[in-house]
């Protein structure tokens, strides 16, 4: 059995918001005047997960915020073995507030900057849009998208009761720009919301889409079409989409032939990590060294990197496999 942190991994669904670290969140928000409590109370009670949302976006004002969380997401994430990551940011719904629609992409595109060269990682963002909020804020998005090579994709994530069509021909516009789209789908609505995604919203990859085993139909085409699943057990199950992780559809989805890759989605709000995805599916489901190396190399295969970085991480996870 392989020490699982030192396992070379790709992670595509994170958020960014929600990798503070919470020491960190209490030192800005001390500084910006927001009252931020102890990790301890705030883990405590998962129903405020929406409260603490609006918690980490309350603290952060001014550039040297964002700057100090991408550049701490990267520190972290290479601690994690993780070699390459594609994490998401809601850029224009923090311009917005702030009054100043390019400061936090560009201070976060710094902060990665940085971070890459000091912790030897590779990162790319995804700009997402709350299916809450307007199509106008959607059209700034991709504006914001268009101006930076480091941006690989935008799409919708939140409440999936909020239909996506009023978006379609932001991501057409989208995918004419040579911008990749990947949408949160699936995961609390069911198979309509995966079609959605898929159909006119021109999704390449699906955020969660664990209740596409609902329709039979649906995973034939997903698994045809080789779409790839960025799911979440650890906060499926905090969410209340899973009811535990030893009934978590993990298992199915992979037995269907689904091309599953493993992320944490909100891992500062839910205390976890890409190496306790990892440890807990190996756990679980009895998954041996060479079932979690499929896991990691599915992800890299998943990611929109380069071919090298591609290339580069198979063969370390390769030689992760390796006897001594």
């Amino acid at each position: 059995m392989r020490d699982l942190l030192s396992l070379p991994k790709a992670h595509l669904h994170v958020h960014l918001e929600s990798t503070v670290r919470w020491g960190t969140l209490r030192e800005i928000g001390a500084a910006n005047g927001v009252d931020v409590p102890d990790q301890t109370a705030a883990l405590g009670d998962f129903t405020s997960f929406f409260a603490q949302n609006d918690l980490v976006r309350a603290c952060l004002r001014h550039p040297a915020d964002f700057r100090r969380i991408a550049y701490e997401f990267c520190a972290d994430e290479s601690a994690q073995g993780v070699r390459y990551a594609e994490v998401s940011f809601t850029a224009a719904g923090h311009g917005e507030r702030l009054g100043d629609l390019a400061m936090p992409l560009q201070a976060v595109l710094e902060g990665l900057e940085a971070g890459e060269d000091a912790f030897g990682i590779e990162c790319r963002l995804i700009l997402d849009h709350s299916r809450r909020r307007s199509v106008e804020r959607a059209w700034r998005t991709l504006d914001l998208a268009r101006r930076h090579d480091r941006v690989v994709a935008i799409g919708l994530a939140g409440d999936e009761a909020h239909p996506g069509d009023p978006f379609t021909e932001v991501f057409a516009a989208a995918h004419d720009a040579g911008l990749h789209v990947v949408h949160h789908a699936g995961e609390g609505e069911g198979p309509a919301s995966i079609r959605q995604a898929l159909g006119p919203g021109r999704a390449e990859r699906l955020g969660h889409g664990i209740r596409i085993l609902d329709d039979p139909d649906l995973v034939a085409e997903v698994r045809e079409r080789g779409i790839p699943l960025e799911v979440c057990p650890t906060s499926n199950v905090a969410l209340g989409f899973a009811p535990s992780l030893e009934e978590h559809p993990l298992p199915r989805l992979r037995d269907a032939g689904l091309i599953v890759t493993l992320n944490t989605d909100v891992p500062a709000l839910i205390d976890t990590s890409l190496t306790t995805e990892y440890t807990h599916v190996r756990d679980t489901f009895a998954y041996n060294d060479h079932a979690l190396a499929d896991l990691a190399k599915a992800a890299v295969d998943a990611s929109f990197a380069p071919p090298t970085t591609k290339t580069d991480l198979h063969q370390a996870i390769t030689t992760w496999l390796t006897p001594p």
